[in-house]
């Protein structure tokens, strides 16, 4: 607006200059024309002002304006907003009073019904009122004639009272009389007595010890027979629970059997290797020998050498060493070196990974390293040509079962079971008995009071102090007496039949004694006329503890005393 102000006053000015030039003189047209311009200017200034005011004032009226129309803007918006939350509180409202409409509605249903309700309970009690009216009223009769009834019996009572002290009277009076017919008696029999003892010429004190003597040996055979029916009557009952457990215990086992000699044969490709094998002046054969501890043997076995050797580790190790310069073809002392290095750390990650196999096999977890690789070292020993690790795993399963049959801890049971026999990992390294080297070993580990117990009484289960003990024990004795799990020298096998019989016979009465079943039974045949049947049992029972003390041997040895009476005679 100001610049068209401007501009129209420039332009009018300019055409009264233009007019006032052309109507007078030069001279006259300067000035006018000077004057006219400062007028101009004075008044385009003017205009200028006042389009400036006039901007300003429409400025601050269009400002004003919009502050207005946001204002309006903003009252309208809460105006709408006030106007939604009245419609939205009149809604809120409108379903409350619905619902509270409903609910008058529903009380006043309720209300109807809990009244017919009350008006039938109040009909029902008034019926049951009745009804108990009557029946007090009948039980109010039945007492009566009860009452009645204990009258009449009251005076029957009273008339037997007075007939049964009549009767307590006589009763007394003749119990006086037996009283002293009982005296009477009495002194009789004192007579009678003092005159036996003069037939006979005893003292009462010769009398009684007679009696005595005969009344001991009468409790003797008594005690004898009690026993023996108390030793049958336990023996059936304990041998009828074991036999169903440790059956189960077979029957749900099975282990394979292996056995482990002190040679190896290893095969070669053809009987050329043996030279190599030997080597110049023999130096590969005394370096193998030297650096495995095992001999080795070439001889005229085709295609073949021999490795020999009773520790089975070795065995093994020059068994892998020799598979392998065999495979290889390099075979000279440095060579032989290198080969017996990766083969002994191989071997002890062999021994680790059996131990861990056979505590898998077996149930067994939360064993520490040095434990594992004790149980892995048992899979290259023997007893009695028995694998030991084989043999402690199905110790395991069986102590296990019979455990979960008992109500025992199985993972306890199985654990005690594994590491019964640990101590002959090493026995033949340090000195002891695996009893107490397994003892050592199992403090040392940290295993459980009732493994080590378990360790401690597997051979003596008597002195074991937790059921573990008898349950490993049992366990291997199962496992040791298989058929076929153990091996044993003819002569070691015979003196032990000698000396079970011997054991028998020494007995007083014993007639004969036959050992059978390779050693688990003996037969002792006794003199009917000296041993009688209850003195049997006990001669049973001391023959056994005879045997457990005197003898060693693998299992358990049943004894059986055989009394036979034979009546001979001949018709001629």
């Amino acid at each position: 607006m100001t610049m068209l102000y401007v501009i129209l006053a420039l332009a009018l000015g300019l055409a009264l200059g233009y007019f006032a030039w052309r109507s007078t003189g030069l001279k006259q047209q300067a000035e006018r024309d000077d004057r006219l311009e400062r007028e101009a200017q004075a008044e385009a200034q003017r205009i200028r002002a006042q389009a400036e005011d006039h901007a300003r004032a429409l400025r601050a009226e269009a400002d004003q304006a919009r502050q207005d129309a946001a204002r309006h803007v903003r009252d309208a918006e809460k105006r709408l907003q006030d106007a939604a939350d009245r419609e939205q509180g009149l809604s809120e409202q409108t379903a409350q009073f619905a619902a509270a409409r409903d609910q008058i509605a529903a009380l006043r249903t309720q209300v109807e019904q809990d009244r017919a309700q009350a008006k039938q309970d109040a009909a029902a009690a008034r019926e049951s009122l009745a009804a108990d009216r009557q029946a007090t009223r009948r039980e109010r009769e039945d007492l009566g004639r009860e009452i009645e009834r204990l009258g009449r019996r009251a005076e029957q009572l009273d008339a037997r009272s007075d007939k049964l002290d009549t009767l307590e009277e006589r009763l007394e009076a003749g119990l006086r009389g037996v009283q002293a017919q009982e005296a009477e008696v009495q002194g009789r029999l004192k007579q009678a007595d003092h005159r036996l003892y003069e037939i006979a010429a005893l003292s009462p004190e010769a009398a009684r010890d007679q009696i005595l003597t005969r009344l001991d040996a009468e409790l003797e055979e008594e005690k004898a027979i009690r026993v023996k029916a108390m030793t049958d009557r336990a023996a059936q009952e304990a041998r009828r629970s074991a036999r169903s457990i440790i059956a189960q215990a077979i029957q749900r086992s099975a282990s394979e059997t292996s056995a482990q000699l002190s040679v190896s044969v290893v095969p070669i490709p053809s009987d050329a290797m043996k030279g190599r094998l030997i080597g110049r002046e023999g130096r590969n054969i005394r370096a193998f020998e030297a650096l495995t501890g095992v001999d080795l043997i070439i001889d005229d076995t085709p295609e073949a050498v021999i490795l020999s050797s009773f520790n089975p580790v070795r065995r093994e190790v020059a068994k892998h060493v020799l598979d392998a310069l065999v495979a290889d073809g390099r075979i000279h002392p440095t060579r032989i070196e290198e080969m017996v290095h990766k083969a002994q750390e191989e071997m002890k990650t062999f021994i680790h990974g059996q131990g861990e196999e056979a505590a898998i096999e077996s149930g067994v977890v939360g064993l520490k390293p040095g434990l594992v690789q004790l149980l892995g070292r048992m899979y290259f020993r023997s007893s009695y040509q028995q694998n030991v690790l084989k043999h402690s795993v199905q110790v395991a399963h069986l102590t296990g079962i019979m455990a979960g049959e008992l109500g025992l801890d199985e993972a306890l049971a199985r654990r005690a079971g594994l590491l019964h026999d640990v101590g002959k990992s090493i026995d033949r390294e340090i000195d002891g008995t695996h009893v107490e080297i397994g003892i050592n070993l199992a403090r040392r580990f940290g295993e459980g009071p009732a493994v080590i117990d378990a360790i401690a009484h597997h051979h003596d289960p008597e002195n074991g102090e937790t059921l573990y003990s008898v349950l490993v024990a049992a366990a291997d004795a199962i496992s040791a007496s298989r058929p076929g799990a153990r091996r044993e020298e003819l002569e070691s096998y015979v003196r032990r039949l000698e000396q079970l019989e011997q054991i028998a016979v020494s007995f007083p009465g014993v007639q004969q004694a036959y050992a059978i079943q390779a050693g688990r039974e003996v037969r002792v045949v006794v003199q009917p006329e000296k041993v009688t049947d209850a003195q049997a049992t006990l001669l049973a029972r001391e023959i056994a503890a005879r045997v457990e003390q005197d003898m060693e041997y693998p299992g358990q040895v049943q004894v059986t005393v055989v009394r036979e009476s034979r009546a001979v005679d001949i018709a001629r």
